[in-house]
């Protein structure tokens, strides 16, 4: 197995073993899935080929049997590249890599990106081999409200998927379908017609007005049947390009994308204005969505179609699709078992947001434009778990309509709540929803008293420390740098951190810390093995690490586990990717700089036997900080290079 091929070692092993079972059972390479996983207990080796069994059941054959067959296969495709394989228990075969091999592996990586270039530091990542044209949605904050905590991990989670996606080579178009469109912009424009406009200027303050002015426009809307109707009114003459409407209505969402886009980047998130496509963008496709859908879905009856249908029918005045099962049941159904239908059109002829979101899926699987063609393969939404249903059935709509093209993949993320000291959404102590401008105000207050603090206490004892880095005091715009990084990173790390299909609880003293998995641990994880490696530099003449050639060896059982997890950061990238789990990335960074501690704790690096050794470590020490720094940017987070 050849330490050249741009592949993880995981998609290697993959191929070898393929080719190896297709050998000795007649089966099409392509068609076998070798299950090859990373050995859970080092004593088993590095990787387990665990696809004997439901192969032995599938060819009538013994499993153990079966297992040593494929073993003579593929230990001579595995030669130079892994110990002899050995069978274990009822089949399993496990891979144990030789040192040279990953350390061949290793040499190959190439030095990072000049100074001067802007280019990322890819570590030699393979893209795929067929990329994708994909949108990843998030984030889908309201115009004319300030961003809340409601929004964190959309924004966070999704902006994570577009980065991973970019990196492995696939065509991304970020969208952040935000809510500018609808009866509470009616409700504004009436009220602005009695009541003074605010200086529409790009400030949170004036946007907290805005918010202030549609809360006593709903109550009125709410209580003034005269209110009410002249804002309906108001909402008909925005769709209808009323001049005075539409001009009250681009100053309401220029203000607030203002702010919106402050918060982005103060979040350090890669959504940017020219990726904002709000509901208005849809308002005159909804009429054709009507039109079409009554087309491609008309009635039937069971036994006239293999499987379930829709069918669009008028009901109450309102325009609703049904959804069956072949045998003519419900799809899906009400509290009281009652058929429960998409509503595509209300009685009053309004839109509903499934309207909108069925106009916006067929914009993106047929005319939205990407570098390398038109229409998405792969869309991904991520929203909050309460949209789950409304999800299922408008992507149903969208099949039975025939408006997903086959081999398109419609991905639906969804995560849990954040909860606060009480185990409930986490709020204000009135009761109130926390401003997401509030909540990073506080992460960096708090970031800013842990670096004060480790200033007075001469540094950390959880990382190895660098005389010559901590002996110099931090200027006060290193502190304020510092504190704003650490403070975002603290809350995005905090949150991806933990299994998103989970609820987590919001606690400042945990997040905030430099002991655990946490983004200060991480960072600062960085920033000391950047000044190890600095210090050690300094000390080597004027070898390069990354000369052609230069030799990384492997002597000690550290070094050998640090190589390893090095060389498996391939595999998660692309985990996330595929599963669209963000918290197996941090996991694999927190265990890298687990391993680094232990092999700078075993493996002198100032203070190696020889020139040759020291070389080799400083490599080690460099692909670590370079491994730590590409997972974090992945992951949303900029790293600092003192701390």
């Amino acid at each position: 197995m050849s330490s050249e091929a741009p592949a993880s070692i995981h998609d290697r092993l993959s191929r070898v073993f393929a080719e190896a079972i297709a050998r000795v059972s007649g089966l099409d390479p392509a068609a076998i899935n070798p299950q090859v996983r990373p050995a859970g207990d080092p004593k088993f080796g590095d990787y387990q080929c665990n696809a004997t069994m439901s192969l032995a059941r599938q060819l009538g054959r013994n499993p153990r049997e079966l297992a040593t067959q494929i073993k003579a296969a593929a230990d001579p495709l595995l030669a130079g590249a892994a110990e002899p394989l050995e069978v274990a228990g009822p089949g399993f075969l496990n891979v144990r890599l030789l040192p040279d091999f990953l350390s061949e592996c290793l040499a190959r990586i190439p030095p990072p990106p000049t100074a001067a270039s802007d280019a990322l530091d890819r570590l030699d990542l393979p893209r795929v081999a067929r990329p994708q044209r994909v949108v990843v949605e998030y984030s889908q904050p309201n115009i004319a409200k300030q961003m809340h905590v409601g929004h964190l991990r959309s924004t966070i989670i999704g902006d994570v998927f577009a980065r991973v996606l970019g990196l492995l080579g696939h065509d991304v178009i970020r969208q952040n379908h935000i809510g500018d469109w609808g009866t509470q912009f009616g409700m504004l424009i009436r009220w602005y017609r009695e009541h003074p406009l605010p200086r529409f200027e790009a400030d949170a303050d004036v946007l907290e007005s805005i918010e202030a002015d549609y809360r006593a426009a709903n109550e009125r809307f709410a209580s003034d049947e005269a209110f009410a109707r002249e804002a309906r009114a108001a909402v008909a003459e925005l769709q209808g390009g009323d001049t005075e409407a539409r001009r009250i209505w681009e100053q309401i969402c220029a203000v607030s994308l203002q702010a919106i886009d402050e918060t982005y980047r103060r979040l350090g998130v890669l959504l940017r204005p020219e990726d904002v496509r709000g509901e208005s963008f849809y308002n005159s496709r909804l009429p054709a969505v009507i039109e079409d859908l009554r087309a491609a879905l008309p009635a039937r009856r069971p036994g006239e179609a293999s499987g379930g249908w829709s069918e669009v029918r008028d009901d109450q005045g309102a325009v609703c699709v049904f959804l069956y099962q072949a045998d003519g049941s419900p799809r899906f159904k009400g509290p009281t078992g009652e058929p429960l239908p998409v509503i595509i059109r209300k009685s009053d002829g309004g839109y509903l947001y499934a309207t909108t979101d069925l106009a916006a899926l067929r914009y993106r699987l047929h005319e939205l434009e990407f570098r390398s063609g038109r229409g998405a393969e792969r869309i991904i939404y991520v929203t909050d778990a309460r949209q789950k249903l409304h999800f299922e059935m408008f992507f149903a709509v969208a099949r039975d309509a025939g408006w997903i093209p086959p081999g398109a993949r419609v991905d639906h993320v969804t995560f849990g709540s954040v909860l606060g000291p009480d185990r409930r959404p986490l709020k204000t102590r009135s009761g109130a929803t926390i401003k997401l401008r509030d909540l990073l105000d506080e992460a960096e207050s708090r970031a800013a008293a842990l670096v004060a603090a480790r200033e007075r206490s001469g540094g950390d004892a959880t990382m190895p420390s660098d005389e010559g880095d901590a002996s110099r005091a931090l200027s006060a715009d290193e502190r304020q740098q510092i504190a704003s990084r650490v403070g975002v990173a603290s809350i995005k790390y905090a949150d991806l951190r933990n299994d998103r299909n989970a609820d987590y609880l919001f606690d400042w003293d945990k997040m905030v810390s430099l002991q655990g998995n946490t983004a200060p641990y991480m960072m600062y994880a960085y920033a000391r093995v950047r000044s190890i490696y600095r210090k050690a530099a300094e000390r080597t003449d004027s070898a390069d690490p990354y000369a052609p050639g230069g030799p990384v060896r492997i002597t000690h059982p550290a070094e050998r586990a640090l190589a390893l997890r090095l060389l498996r950061l391939g595999e998660h990238v692309e985990a996330v990717a595929n599963d669209l789990l963000p918290h197996v990335l941090c996991g694999y960074l927190y265990d890298l700089a687990g391993d680094f501690m232990k092999f700078y704790e075993s493996c002198p690096v100032l203070d190696a036997p020889d020139a040759a050794t020291r070389l080799s470590r400083l490599r080690f020490c460099d692909l670590t900080a370079r491994t730590l720094k590409l997972g974090l940017w992945l992951l949303g987070i900029e790293i600092l290079e003192r701390m």
